[in-house]
C-alpha cells in the first residue's frame, strides 16, 4: 500500500482528535506504519483543530503537503472550504453540513461565505453528510465524527470489521454502543 494522507479539520469540540486517534488504531491493526500529528489552534474556545494521518508500508512524515491529501473529513463547511488546497486532484472531501459561525461572523466584521461554501460543496468528489442528524438518530449527538468516519469507511479498501475494532478501542464503554450505531448509519449512507 502506498501512503495514504488524511486530513481532518473542525471546531474544537467536535471530536476531530478521538476521530484521529480511531485512524490511527485502524492503521496499526491492518498492520500499517502510521504518523499522526495534531494542530490546536484555539480549540477549546472553538477555534480550528487540524489533524493529519498518514498510514501506509512506510511513513516518513505526519504532515501533509498542501494538495497532498487523498481524504478530508470536515467536521464542518467553513472548515473544509478553508483547507480545500490541501486535497489532492481526485481527493475526496467527506464533509459534515453544519455550520459553525466563527466569532467575526458572529459580530458582524464578515460575512458568512455561504455561496463559497455551496460551490465547493457541489465541486469534485465530494460526498456531503448530515452528521450531525444521524448522531442524533443514533442516540448520542456527539457521535457525528463516528458517522463521518462510518462514511470514509465505506469508501476506503479496509473492511468494516476493522474499523470496528479500532473504535472500540477508542471509544469509552458506555458509548460504545452509539459510536458503532452512527459509524454504521454513516457506512450505509
Amino acid at each position: 500500500m502506498s501512503v495514504i494522507s488524511i486530513l481532518i479539520v473542525g471546531v474544537g469540540g467536535q471530536g476531530s482528535l478521538l476521530a484521529s486517534r480511531i485512524l490511527g488504531a485502524l492503521a496499526e491493526s491492518a498492520g500499517y506504519d502510521v504518523k499522526v500529528s495534531e494542530v490546536h489552534g484555539m480549540a477549546q474556545r472553538g477555534g480550528s483543530v487540524v489533524t493529519y494521518v498518514r498510514m501506509g508500508d512506510k511513513v516518513h512524515s505526519p504532515l501533509i503537503e498542501k494538495g497532498g491529501a487523498d481524504f478530508m473529513l470536515a467536521f464542518e463547511m467553513l472548515e473544509g472550504l478553508r483547507y480545500r488546497d490541501m486535497l489532492k486532484e481526485g481527493g475526496v472531501a467527506v464533509i459534515n453540513n453544519q455550520r459553525i459561525s466563527p466569532l467575526p461572523v458572529i459580530m458582524g466584521n464578515v460575512e458568512y461565505p455561504a455561496q463559497q461554501i455551496r460551490e465547493f460543496l457541489e465541486s469534485g468528489n465530494t460526498h456531503v453528510v448530515d452528521a450531525l442528524q444521524i448522531a442524533e438518530k443514533a442516540g448520542n449527538i456527539r457521535t457525528a465524527n463516528t458517522v463521518l468516519l462510518g462514511k470514509l469507511a465505506k469508501l476506503s479498501s479496509i473492511g468494516r470489521e476493522k474499523w470496528i475494532d479500532a473504535i472500540k478501542k477508542c471509544v469509552p464503554e458506555k458509548t460504545l454502543d452509539a459510536n458503532i450505531q452512527a459509524f454504521d448509519e454513516g457506512y450505509h449512507l
